[in-house]
């Protein structure tokens, strides 16, 4: 994709993001894009950063290692948004800024042991993911582990515990999906409640509902093919 192509998306997307933030009484400033460039070249990250995006989600610890080293002059955000393996997760905690998809403590304790061990004097950015459905394909913390999860998350020093994240079922209908956004804010303002602190952030919408996500209170929205087009596939 050229690179006029991708600058005509990111406007469009934003021109959308700031609609869906004003009809829900909200400033566009107060939603985060996170461009997906999963299985996309470092070259069309490239693009996106050029034309203004400065938020990347990357699925896997070992895809992004082999984009880095072309773009390690790029100074964005990077987050992994995928399932992450406790094999990996010392290099996840070396590789970025914020682990978006954390969904059990024994990920938590490895992440918070690596970072400390990494060098790096800031704490990791951590999201726990929420599994608002029992789908075999979806990972993630179950609602009722919740409390209890991020409880212990706190206590752990090299861990910036921020919010949640959800994934809920892909549904054609973007309406349909979104009592599973207000599911996953009503989550986190219970959680503030009971922790008595604040989780800014709420990970939810993708390109084919994140509208709806930010009308529910999305602080961040995960966006991929209304970027940089249908996925590249190996």
């Amino acid at each position: 994709m050229q690179q006029n192509c991708i600058q005509e998306n990111l406007l469009s997307v934003q021109e959308r993001i700031a609609a869906a933030a004003q009809r829900s009484g909200r400033r566009s400033d107060d939603v985060t894009l996170v461009g997906v460039s999963k299985t996309h070249p470092a070259e069309m990250i490239r693009a996106a950063y050029d034309a203004g995006l400065r938020h990347f989600g990357e699925n896997r610890v070992q895809e992004w290692e082999g984009k880095r080293a072309g773009i390690a002059d790029v100074d964005a955000t990077w987050h992994l948004i995928g399932h992450l393996q406790s094999n990996k997760a010392a290099r996840a905690a070396r590789l970025f800024d914020s682990v978006d998809s954390m969904g059990d403590l024994a990920l938590a304790q490895r992440l918070d042991r690596a970072r400390g061990e990494s060098g790096v004097s800031e704490q990791l950015r951590v999201l726990l993911e929420v599994r608002l459905e029992h789908e075999e394909s979806k990972s993630g913390a179950d609602i009722a582990e919740l409390p209890t999860l991020a409880e212990s998350v706190l206590k752990l020093r090299h861990l910036e515990f921020a919010g949640l994240m959800c994934i809920p079922p892909f549904l054609e209908d973007a309406e349909a999906v979104r009592p599973f956004f207000v599911k996953l804010r009503e989550l986190r303002d219970d959680l503030e409640k009971q922790l008595g602190c604040r989780l800014p952030v709420l990970s939810m919408g993708m390109s084919h509902d994140f509208e709806v996500a930010i009308e529910e209170g999305a602080t961040e929205v995960r966006v991929g093919t209304a970027l940089f087009g249908e996925r590249h596939t190996k």
